[in-house]
């Protein structure tokens, strides 16, 4: 409802979007008529909660599309895209986390510490435009923006070139945010009596810190990481429209630029499914990383 509201008392409408200025006024009302937007704001979201109520997200003002086919057109993009950054940035995250927290206080881990806030605070629009710049047009070893080469195979090794770029913007800042945690979740671990015994018996530092440390370090672990994923679906609309990568991020600029309100309440809708989905994935794989958690 918070979102229908403030997607309606937006400066600027579906109509003025699509028609020309010098249209007439009476043209401008006839068409804001037909569309409905002359309705009061609570009889149009009854109308838009029937409809979902329905199983139906609506059409979209301006392609005239089912928008419940247009988010799942971009949603494969979006979700390759997602999931290669946060697999990059946590195959980077993880090792680095457990190697500042094993080397405390030392060069190593200053280091690794500045190299995470520095990730966190690059901005993905500036990484991004640097990132053309340096790959794209200087070195040009990698293509500026889209999925495919035009007249290309459309085959894996294409498809890779053109993610490279956008995904690695997003890892940076994922791997950024996840070696502060990894670290600290590492670190209240290390000092428990239970390690000490480990170590007592003689086992190696490495069992001790990947056997029997590093999974138990894993539950805020698995936190940060379920709320990653909507994170990353509103987090990739920057990025996803500077390397016009065809995801949903990109629909999601597109429908506010044109005042498409079926669809920018769709993709809003799909979101809050994607957080509840998230964070119930998160509680079941607690019992999965730590036996001692069960759930009835």
């Amino acid at each position: 409802m918070i979102n229908f509201m403030i997607v309606k008392l937006a400066p600027g409408n579906p109509v003025d979007m699509m028609i020309n200025p010098s249209s007439s006024p009476e043209n401008l009302e006839a068409m804001k008529l037909k569309m409905g937007l002359l309705d009061p704001i609570w009889m149009q979201y009854v109308k838009w909660l029937n409809q979902l109520f329905q199983g139906n997200l609506g059409y979209s003002i301006k392609t005239f599309e089912p928008v419940g086919q247009m988010i799942g057109d971009r949603m494969g993009p979006t979700l390759l895209l997602m999931g290669s950054a946060l697999l990059i940035g946590l195959v980077i995250a993880i090792p680095i986390g457990i190697c500042s927290a094993l080397k405390q206080n030392t060069a190593l881990d200053h280091l690794s510490t500045g190299v995470s806030f520095l990730g966190i605070s690059i901005p993905p629009f500036f990484l991004g435009l640097a990132f053309i710049y340096i790959f794209a047009l200087v070195l040009k070893i990698l293509p500026t923006g889209g999925m495919s080469s035009l007249g290309g195979d459309g085959g894996a090794g294409d498809l890779i070139k053109h993610m490279t770029l956008p995904a690695l913007v997003l890892a940076v800042a994922i791997a950024g945010r996840k070696v502060r945690y990894v670290r600290s979740s590492v670190l209240d671990i290390l000092g428990q009596d239970y390690l000490r015994t480990a170590r007592a018996k003689g086992l190696g530092e490495f069992v001790v810190t990947s056997k029997h440390a590093f999974r138990n370090a894993l539950i805020p672990i698995i936190t940060v990481v379920g709320l990653e994923v909507p994170n990353l679906l509103g987090g990739a609309a920057i990025t996803e429209q500077i390397f016009q990568w065809p995801g949903i991020g990109q629909l999601t600029i597109q429908s506010i630029m044109s005042r498409d309100y079926p669809v920018i309440m769709g993709i809003n809708f799909m979101i809050a499914i994607v957080v509840l989905a998230s964070n119930l994935l998160t509680d079941l794989l607690y019992s999965a990383a730590d036996p001692r958690i069960k759930y009835e």
